[in-house]
C-alpha cells in the first residue's frame, strides 16, 4: 500500500535543509563563498592538512566535487596546497591568511543563521532534536 503524502517525513526534511542552505548562501554570498566553500574552509580551519578525500566526507559532497571547490579555493588564494613533509605524493591543504580572514567574515553571518536557528528551541528541545536527527540517520543507513 502507497504511504500517504501526508505521512512522508523526507519532504518534511527535505524543505528544512534547503531553508537552512538557501539562507546559509545568503549569509556567505557577500563574502564570495558558496556554501560547499564555506564549509570546506571552516572545516580546514579545524582540521589544517586534511586529506580532500576526508575534507569531501566532512563536507558530505562528492570527491569531484570537492576537487573543483579545492581548484577555486587555491585559483582564489584562499588555501595552500604543499607536498606532505614525509609523503611528497600526498598534498596539505591549508588555509592562507585570506583564507582565514574570508572564512572569518563569512563566519559571523553564517553563524548568525545558526544562532537564529538555535535560539527557535529551548536547550532540551536542541538536545531532543538532534536525538530525533540521529535516529533519522540511523534508520536510514542502518548504523
Amino acid at each position: 500500500m502507497r504511504m500517504p503524502l501526508k505521512d512522508r517525513l523526507g519532504s518534511d526534511i527535505k524543505r528544512v535543509e534547503a531553508d537552512l542552505m538557501a539562507a546559509k548562501h545568503a549569509a556567505v554570498k557577500p563574502s564570495g563563498l558558496t556554501v560547499p566553500q564555506f564549509a570546506a574552509l571552516l572545516i580546514l580551519e579545524d582540521s589544517p592538512g586534511i586529506s580532500p578525500a576526508e575534507l569531501a566526507r566532512r563536507c558530505r559532497v562528492t570527491p569531484q566535487t570537492m576537487t573543483t571547490v579545492l581548484q577555486n579555493l587555491t585559483t582564489r588564494g584562499f588555501i595552500e596546497r604543499t607536498a606532505h613533509p614525509f609523503h611528497r605524493s600526498m598534498l596539505e591543504t591549508r588555509l592562507t591568511e585570506t583564507g582565514a580572514t574570508t572564512l572569518a567574515e563569512a563566519d559571523q553571518r553564517a553563524s548568525a543563521v545558526e544562532r537564529r536557528l538555535a535560539d527557535a528551541f529551548t536547550e532540551s528541545e536542541r538536545a531532543t532534536l538532534r536525538a530525533l536527527l540521529d535516529r533519522c540517520s540511523e534508520a536510514l543507513t542502518g548504523e
